[in-house]
């Protein structure tokens, strides 16, 4: 979700995890987007049909597997956690701020999100893309959801936001997902301590890759194969964590961790085969709270 347009591809693809998902029966998804199959096209869009069909879909899912081992089930458990996190966090949030929102909808189909303010931040020809599809959808856009263009690697969030309308001093459930891993660490660092000085009680929900995948992927099953990959689209992933030092990461930014696990324990929590999450266990969730306050 960082430049120009492999962001919206990156985006779409997965838009095109969550359309398989909610095509499954009520009682067997993770979750229901009816807004996913609107960001597809080409030969996405036309398998994303075909998978309205039992037999389709798992034709598809196959395929895509054999394909990008578990990054499609990496991306329909992350959308499942952040989902049941987002959800939690409103409870005592009054804002919600998407940090690189790609084709996020949560600001659409999450009750709890329909009832606070959202700030969508990311990339100009992403977000007009997205705009653009919703509208075909649902006609004017809600008044309570607020479009910010932003680039995390030269601009200030903090002044984005605050242009936008942004209330400082208001609990606010912050959602970065899917960004960190392309980002610089000096980057990273700077949205972490714009954070970290909002109101006090605010969440942040982010995701980001263990380390070891960027030094030993040679660990990882077909992670050799999916760094070549992203390197030869001209977006390698530049930054990644160290599970076991994350508490102690966050502390110096002011954040205190309050949950981080890998997308692999969230899909076998939910029932589904860990053979299908195999290359991927190195895809992190983590939450933190803010300590301190103050813009």
């Amino acid at each position: 979700m960082e430049t120009g347009t492999r962001a919206s591809l990156t985006a779409e693809y997965m838009a095109l995890f969550r359309a398989l998902e909610s095509s499954r029966p009520a009682g067997s998804r993770l979750f229901y987007d009816p807004f996913a199959p609107l960001f597809l096209s080409g030969w996405r869009k036309w398998i994303s049909k075909i998978a309205r069909f039992d037999a389709g879909r798992q034709l598809v899912e196959r395929i895509l597997d054999r394909e990008s081992p578990g990054a499609r089930a990496a991306g329909i458990a992350r959308t499942k956690w952040i989902d049941d996190a987002v959800t939690g966090a409103l409870e005592t949030s009054t804002q919600l701020v998407l940090l690189g929102a790609g084709f996020d909808t949560r600001a659409y189909r999450l009750l709890a999100a329909q009832r606070v303010i959202t700030f969508e931040l990311d990339q100009s020809e992403t977000s007009l893309a997205k705009q653009a599809a919703l509208r075909t959808k649902i006609g004017s856009l809600p008044e309570q959801v607020h479009f910010v263009t932003v680039d995390f690697n030269k601009q200030s969030v903090s002044d984005a936001l605050t242009g936008a309308g942004f209330d400082k001093a208001q609990p606010t459930c912050f959602l970065w997902e899917g960004v960190t891993n392309y980002l610089s660490a000096e980057a990273v660092d700077e949205v972490l301590r714009q954070i970290s000085a909002t109101a006090s009680g605010s969440v942040l929900l982010f995701t980001y890759v263990d380390r070891r995948v960027l030094e030993q992927p040679d660990q990882f099953f077909g992670a050799q194969k999916l760094l070549s990959r992203l390197r030869s689209y001209g977006e390698p992933w530049t930054f990644g964590l160290y599970p076991e030092e994350i508490e102690q990461y966050l502390a110096a930014r002011a954040l205190r961790l309050k949950q981080d696990l890998s997308v692999a324990e969230v899909w076998q929590r939910a029932g589904r085969p860990a053979t299908e999450m195999r290359g991927y266990q190195f895809y992190r969730l983590a939450s933190a709270s803010v300590v301190g306050s103050g813009f």
